[in-house]
């Protein structure tokens, strides 16, 4: 019947804009809520069969959602793993529960912003109980390779406060200015000496002493000199033999010539590094190629050390812990010393707004939103992972209330259809009297 169509139709309108009244509601109730994404409430009208010649009113229908896309505002904070991301993508994170619990399958939840801040076990996690996840890298501060469309080597983020880290030295470039004069007939052959501190694997300063011997000709000059490498380490064990070969053309005048390898140690022209075995290992001291204007040098009558840099620190204690935009975890040291410890990627899916929706702003993998992919950051679609930020909530207030205004007309509208289709029934009741 018509009229008794007219009041379902009400009452749907009743529904539909209490749903509606429901997401306003939640909206301004989080409209300080760090990452809170707005709810959204579609309506849909219901089309019943008109074959019969007389209009029913079908009504309407809602669904509702979450604008998981829409971005809030992102804000500066004092906190380094305060963590947002610019764009598309989500942060990895799991319930704190699950990695008490000591199980190895942790179930994956989303989020676009966190306050990450270390607990009593060292473990980067908000104060909700979200811990952030991420790859942890090798000694070395390389990430191995992993598959990007399972959980398979993410791993909760742990930073112990407490520790000690030095960093061997592997390299040391030399740039320093051999007297030309010295290798002249007339030279007294004097060497030239200096020391070089290197970081052994354990942290502990060490000494390469290095001397540099020309070698005297009958006349002329010879431009040639011996380089000896010794490590203190070892009781100054020879652990490097060089000749050099100066070259004095217009072109080329100063840089190296050649170099010969003596009883010990190795040169490579094509990188111009010599390797010598210092007690922590093999060592790399890089001269310049030959005819290159960089490293050693042979010029006028002056020994100078101009330019001597070299990795490698000793041990440091942990002074703070940054993560940059591509999600690199490192650990800075007081000793100037910085490790990556972990890779923060970035999650992805087809669909952001089919994300199931769960407590403390995170979201769940679900059939509509397709399957997640673990991306690095700012690599194809998703943005950069912002330290020191929040991402504030995605509720427009003014738009909420406005909307608040539109839903209440609303549902007093449908409210006087029911009224109106109560009346015109009644009068059909006193027909009959």
């Amino acid at each position: 019947m018509t009229i008794s169509s007219s009041l379902n139709a009400g009452v749907t309108g009743l529904n539909v804009n209490a749903s509606r009244l429901a997401t306003i509601s939640d909206n301004i109730a989080n409209s300080a809520t760090f990452g809170y994404k707005r709810s959204t409430a579609d309506f849909h009208s219901l089309v019943l069969d008109q074959s019969r010649g007389a209009y029913s009113a079908g009504g309407v229908r809602v669904t509702t959602g979450r604008a998981v896309e829409q971005r809030g505002t992102l804000i500066t904070t004092n906190n380094p793993t305060d963590l947002s991301v610019t764009g598309r993508g989500m942060l990895p994170v799991t319930p704190i529960t699950a990695v008490a619990s000591g199980s190895s399958d942790l179930p994956l939840r989303m989020t676009s912003t966190g306050s990450f801040r270390a607990d009593a076990n060292g473990i980067l996690r908000t104060a909700s109980g979200q811990a952030l996840l991420g790859w942890p890298a090798n000694q070395d501060g390389g990430i191995p390779s992993y598959a990007r469309d399972t959980m398979g080597g993410l791993m909760p983020v742990r930073v112990d406060a407490n520790q000690f880290e030095g960093d061997a030295t592997t390299r040391i470039s030399l740039g320093v200015n051999l007297p030309a004069t010295d290798t002249s007939f007339d030279s007294s052959g004097g060497s030239r000496t200096m020391a070089l501190e290197y970081f052994g694997n354990l942290g502990q300063a060490q000494n390469l002493d290095i001397t540099f011997v020309p070698t005297i000709p009958a006349s002329g000059s010879s431009n040639e000199w011996t380089i000896q490498v010794n490590d203190a380490a070892q009781g100054g064990l020879l652990v490097g033999e060089f000749t050099v070969q100066f070259d004095d053309t217009r072109d080329y005048g100063g840089t190296i010539s050649s170099v010969t390898t003596g009883s010990v140690g190795a040169y490579d022209a094509g990188t111009g590094l010599i390797t010598v075995g210092a007690q922590s290992g093999a060592l790399e001291l890089d001269i310049g190629r030959p005819l290159e204007a960089r490293g050693l040098s042979q010029l006028s009558d002056t020994f100078a050390p101009l330019s001597i840099t070299k990795n490698g620190s000793p041990v440091g204690n942990l002074a703070s812990i940054e993560v940059d935009a591509l999600g690199m975890l490192s650990a800075i040291y007081d000793s100037g010393f910085t490790k990556t410890l972990y890779q923060i990627p970035i999650v992805d899916v087809p669909n952001p707004n089919g994300l199931k929706p769960l407590a403390n702003q995170t979201y769940q993998v679900s059939s509509d939103s397709g399957a997640f992919y673990l991306w690095n950051a700012g690599d194809g679609p998703v943005g950069d992972v912002i330290g020191f930020s929040r991402e504030e909530s995605a509720t427009d207030v003014a738009s909420e209330l406005t909307q608040l205004i539109q839903t209440q007309r609303a549902y007093n509208s449908n409210a006087k259809v029911i009224q109106t289709v109560d009346e015109m029934l009644q009068e059909t009741t006193n027909i009959k009297r």
